[in-house]
């Protein structure tokens, strides 16, 4: 029998089965690579996990009324159905942060799954469209210390500040978050959100430890007027 070339054999070898290779596997859904595909976390059920949802270019804004004021639904339905426990959460211009509790890697899969199924459904109901919402699948980082889940807080509710979407009123706390409804702020906050106080919190009630008093250990009470930073994001 003849002998393949050299050559030939380098080229049977890309198309091989089996085995990791360079570009295999699915792509990113956006402009640039996102999200590793790589097995995603396990934690256990008493560490909270912080989840960011990234969407497209040419989706609009998630802080404009269409799309907030369901996206605030979408929330408070999501925690209705169970399986997973959003407690914090903000809405930022291309993004949703939030700050989850559940049971197990697989049941916040299944959530995550399920939420933005709704979400990206709900986003091109309202806008027209047909299509990919999200840039990607959802990131996420289990909180397993007090100091990170504190961090984790701050950053997520004070997200509007970090982009500069906040007022100077160090007072002030986004209406497009779960902050109004939090109790561990250092000071009395006030929003400029016509809808709130009477409007009802979508969130959750923590059940963790690290989520619902064990944070308070690493710092105690959170500065409402505080910008989050990098060190905030890398703690959380």
């Amino acid at each position: 029998m003849r002998r393949k070339k050299k050559a030939e054999q380098g080229t049977l070898l890309l198309f091989r089965h089996g085995g990791a290779r360079k570009g295999a596997g699915r792509k990113p859904k956006g402009d640039e690579a996102g999200v590793p595909h790589t097995p995603r976390e396990r934690f256990a059920a008493r560490h909270p996990v912080l989840v960011t949802l990234k969407v497209m270019r040419g989706i609009w804004s998630l802080r404009g009324r269409r799309l907030s004021t369901r996206l605030w639904e979408i929330i408070a339905k999501a925690n209705a159905r169970g399986g997973v426990r959003i407690v914090h959460f903000s809405i930022q211009r291309n993004h949703l942060h939030l700050l989850v509790e559940a049971e197990d890697a697989e049941l916040l899969a299944r959530g995550m799954q399920g939420l933005s199924v709704r979400i990206a459904r709900m986003v091109n109901r309202t806008m027209g469209r047909k299509g990919t919402v999200f840039a990607d699948r959802y990131h996420s980082r289990a909180l397993t210390t007090p100091r990170a889940v504190r961090n984790a807080i701050a950053y997520v509710l004070g997200n509007a500040r970090r982009h500069g979407a906040a007022p100077a009123d160090p007072t002030w706390v986004d209406p497009l978050s779960s902050g109004y409804f939090f109790d561990g702020w250092t000071r009395a906050v006030r929003t400029t959100s016509t809808m709130l106080p009477s409007r009802p919190s979508p969130a959750e009630r923590a059940e963790t430890w690290l989520l619902s008093v064990g944070w308070r250990r690493a710092g105690g009470r959170i500065d409402p007027g505080r910008r989050p930073g990098p060190a905030a994001r890398r703690a959380a």
